[in-house]
């Protein structure tokens, strides 16, 4: 239907224009979509057997819905998403404030309108990206807000009574007729604000200061939430929640390839840059495996959750560390080290909240643990368990590297290095590169070195080596000379 010739309400007539509320509205235009199997919910990744298909059955069946689940789980984004599967334009009664259906007004104005004007009625057309509104809940929301309040200078200006519905200053929602309403946070409404939503969802009323007011309105209604149990903040009143039919629960990727794919869909990093700062594959994963132990990690709150931004943001960190290192040695380009994870610190610290046990730790000790578990727990996938290994018949491959360490040699990876002194620093460790080589002989150059440097802290991580925490880097030397240092200073 063309909308810049319909203009008025008879043309609309003409046009044998039919209304659609709008939970039918999305359930037709979802029909469409999976009738021609195109994908819906662009960007949402890891959701396609779980949350993807029981909100499909959640729009079909024209339900109001409750996304429930830890920060960080996509949302607030597949509830903007909705909006692509409205009619790209729909007429309202021009100069209504709460975007009237032409053929079905519920407004005094659009009423008054129609009845003065007929089919002359001008007729005004909203683009889908109009109809959509958000609210984040917090304490001090209240019904005036939500759902609106007598103007009493409107009041005095029109000489009218406080009961008739045009002294009214409309709210948000009613604002949101014929759209998309989502309340982030739900739990953190009042309990007497979330008993008002259950009027307006069950009665189709609005009781404004005393005054009821019946305004049928058409909203298609998304909730999120954490689960009721997980916040201390406030829970979700049970007529409420009763009231909205699907309730969908939300989940953390469930493969680092997933998490993998969602971090480089959502980093603000140009190519340019990413050709500049390299960064391998064993790097990008255990960044997503950082975001993975933290997520079980006894030091951090587990009900509040472990977003998907920390990967996000730890990986900007880690380009941009390297990119800093490039650009003080005025180098073209640069490969991402294991040395350079100490960047991603304050990316872990602010996306976390501890627990007591974690709090006594403190931070920063925190988010060494978890990038120290990340990598034990790759190690493997890469080289023999250092474990398994001390007891095989044909010998342990990292004697020769432990040996040089034993003698006394230490090697420190600071984030001062240029490329060249960084791979001649690792290069003087006995048998290091050799093990590489052996393990992996397809790898190429600047994937050696990062090997070799993840041999050193994979064996730090089994306890084979002493690895401490420089300003700007990691420092390696013999685990049972830093051992007798340590009872040689207390007895000091």
């Amino acid at each position: 239907m063309d909308h810049n010739t319909i203009k008025t309400l008879g043309d609309l007539k003409a046009a044998k224009y039919k209304s659609l509320s709008v939970k039918d509205e999305l359930r037709k235009n979802l029909i469409k979509q999976l009738k021609a199997r195109s994908d819906g919910f662009q960007g949402i990744l890891g959701y396609n057997d779980t949350v993807i298909p029981e909100l499909h059955t959640a729009i079909l069946s024209r339900h109001n819905i409750l996304l429930l689940g830890l920060r960080g789980q996509a949302k607030t984004r597949i509830a903007r998403l909705m909006v692509d599967l409205l009619d790209e334009y729909i007429p309202y009664v021009g100069g209504s404030e709460i975007f009237d259906d032409p053929l079905n007004p519920i407004s005094w104005y659009a009423k008054h309108e129609i009845l003065i004007h007929g089919d002359n009625t001008p007729i005004s057309w909203q683009h889908r990206s109009e109809r959509y509104t958000e609210k984040l809940a917090t304490p001090d929301v209240t019904v005036a807000d939500l759902i609106g309040d007598i103007d009493p200078i409107k009041a005095a200006t029109l000489k009218l009574t406080y009961n008739d519905e045009r002294v009214i200053h409309f709210g948000l929602i009613p604002r949101a007729h014929r759209s998309i309403f989502v309340i982030n946070e739900l739990p953190d409404l009042q309990a007497r604000i979330q008993v008002a939503l259950f009027n307006m969802l069950q009665e189709k009323d609005i009781q404004i200061r005393g005054f009821k007011l019946r305004l049928p309105l058409d909203v298609q209604f998304v909730f999120t939430a954490n689960p009721e149990d997980y916040t201390n903040r406030g829970s979700i009143v049970t007529p409420l929640k009763d009231r909205i039919e699907s309730q969908i629960l939300t989940h953390y990727p469930k493969t680092i390839e997933i998490a993998r794919e969602i971090t480089r869909q959502e980093t603000r990093i140009s190519p340019e840059r990413l050709k500049q700062v390299h960064s391998d594959g064993l790097i990008r994963n255990l960044i997503e495996q950082v975001a993975i132990e933290a997520r079980k990690s006894e030091f951090i709150d587990q009900k509040s959750g472990v977003s998907a931004r920390l990967s996000i943001a730890a990986f900007e960190n880690l380009i941009s560390t390297a990119e800093r290192r490039m650009l003080l040695k005025r180098e073209k380009n640069t490969e991402v080290r294991l040395s350079d994870l100490t960047g991603i610190i304050p990316a872990i610290t602010g996306k976390i909240e501890l627990v007591y046990e974690g709090e006594l730790e403190g931070p920063a000790k925190v988010a060494h643990t978890l990038i120290g578990k990340a990598i034990k727990t790759f190690f493997p996938n890469y080289f023999p368990d250092p474990e398994k290994v001390k007891k095989d018949k044909q010998g342990n491959p990292y004697e020769k590297i432990t040996h040089w360490f034993t003698e006394g040699n230490t090697l420190d990876l600071a984030d001062n290095l240029n490329n060249i002194q960084y791979q001649k620093e690792l290069m003087k460790v006995d048998g290091l590169f050799e093990l590489v080589k052996f393990y992996h002989p397809k790898a190429y150059e600047n994937q050696i070195f990062l090997l070799m440097e993840l041999v050193l802290h994979g064996l730090a991580e089994y306890s084979q080596l002493n690895k401490k925490y420089l300003a700007g880097g990691f420092g390696f030397s013999d685990m049972f000379d830093s051992l007798f240092n340590i009872n040689m200073q207390d007895e000091d």
